[in-house]
């Protein structure tokens, strides 16, 4: 759970059902908080905030402790908004905003909970939430990181511009995540970056702005996790809830995905082979992206999420005063141009979150030690199969 507003005190989150015993640092976690913060096209808040996480229940000695974390992250911006973002009465009302910008939660959200002054909504709609969830995923990572999986994302497009990116293996999946983590739009494509940078300048001086699809993939994962035994427990319908819950993302695909739509089944459905001497069922091929029936299938996972341009233009487009009803253009707040990059590692810290809620169910434990035994117990069980 988080809590917090973009123009707040600080960000909040609690985190429940961590074992204890896992190791966990506030380097752990401030890496992707900076990754999240990076990238060409981002707007000025990232020139004011420098995120660092605190980390205040739930740690002693840099271990877990099986009880609830709380993580904070302070909004240094805030200060400059004490007139009109204090939790407590402020000497003058501030002036509403009353021109809702299409595209944002403000209409709709405004018209659901009563509230006249729009700011109300866009504080905690606003993207700036998502780095109370980047520090949850950061601890989901690391749990993950102990039960063997290893993950990374990575930006494919931007705008109209396609980066080129060869098929995941486990042979070049760290030469990949390395590729992304260096560069500035966390692409493994440096001549896609480059026409990325250039697309980017382009729909700035235009007043406009860009999205992209960015790609998440996972690998040690075991088969298993998830179920095909209810609606709700199937793994590759918990990622797509995941994923689209992140501001201004918009579809969803697993594996090929819509490009499967397009396809007869022989080309899309992955054949099972047997290694013996691992004692592993294998796919030859993975169509799939990792998932079949609900639940992992021990190839690597691979999903992708569509992000819309960021709503807030500087050219900006029609819209209503909400006290007039009078036509306005639509009120102008500060605005990435393109945030693709931050996207994927938000991305990352979502699916990192749903794969550990997934491997807890699977496995529980109070500790790291039964976790672990519980785990290896199992992949005891598949080698016997």
């Amino acid at each position: 759970m988080t809590a917090g507003e973009s123009h707040g005190p600080r960000l909040t989150a609690l985190i429940e059902g961590i074992p204890a015993g896992l190791s966990l640092l506030t380097e752990d976690i401030d890496g992707d908080l900076a990754r999240r913060q990076r990238g060409y096209g981002r707007g000025g808040r990232m020139k004011i905030e420098t995120d660092k996480v605190e980390i205040t229940a739930g740690v002693r000695g840099g271990e877990t402790l099986g009880s609830p974390i709380a993580l904070t992250i302070v909004n240094r911006d805030h200060q400059s908004w004490l007139d009109r973002m204090s939790p407590a009465p402020m000497p003058a009302t501030p002036e509403a905003l009353t021109r809702p910008r299409p595209g944002h939660a403000d209409l709709s959200g405004g018209l659901k909970y009563d509230r006249k002054d729009l700011r109300d909504i866009l504080e905690r709609a606003s993207a700036r939430e998502t780095a109370a969830r980047t520090a949850c995923g950061a601890v989901a990572k690391k749990l993950l990181a102990a039960a063997g999986v290893t993950m990374f994302a990575h930006v494919r497009s931007i705008g109209e511009v396609d980066a080129d990116c060869p098929p995941l293996s486990l042979e070049n999946a760290a030469d990949l995540a390395a590729r992304a983590r260096a560069s500035d739009l966390s692409t493994v494509d440096p001549e896609a970056e480059a026409k990325m940078r250039e697309a980017i300048h382009t729909a700035s001086h235009a007043g406009d702005t860009l999205g992209g699809v960015v790609e998440v993939c996972a690998l040690g994962l075991p088969p298993g996790l998830g179920s095909h035994v209810h609606w709700d427990r199937k793994l590759d319908g918990r990622l797509a809830q995941a994923l689209m819950s992140i501001q201004a993302i918009k579809a969803v695909e697993i594996g090929d995905g819509w490009a499967g739509a397009r396809r007869r089944g022989s080309q899309v459905h992955d054949p099972i082979a047997y290694q013996a001497d691992t004692h592993d069922f294998v796919r030859t091929s993975n169509h799939a992206g990792g998932v079949e029936g609900g639940m992992t299938n021990g190839a690597p996972l691979v999903v992708r999420a569509a992000m819309k341009p960021i709503a807030t233009l500087r050219r900006a487009l029609g819209s209503v005063d909400v006290h007039t009803k009078e036509p306005f253009e639509a009120a102008f707040e500060r605005s990435d141009i393109a945030a693709v990059g931050a996207a994927s590692v938000v991305a990352e810290a979502m699916v990192a979150l749903t794969l550990a809620d997934a491997l807890l169910e699977k496995f529980a434990g109070d500790s790291m030690t039964e976790l672990l035994r519980n785990l290896s117990g199992y992949r005891s069980q598949l080698a016997a199969y």
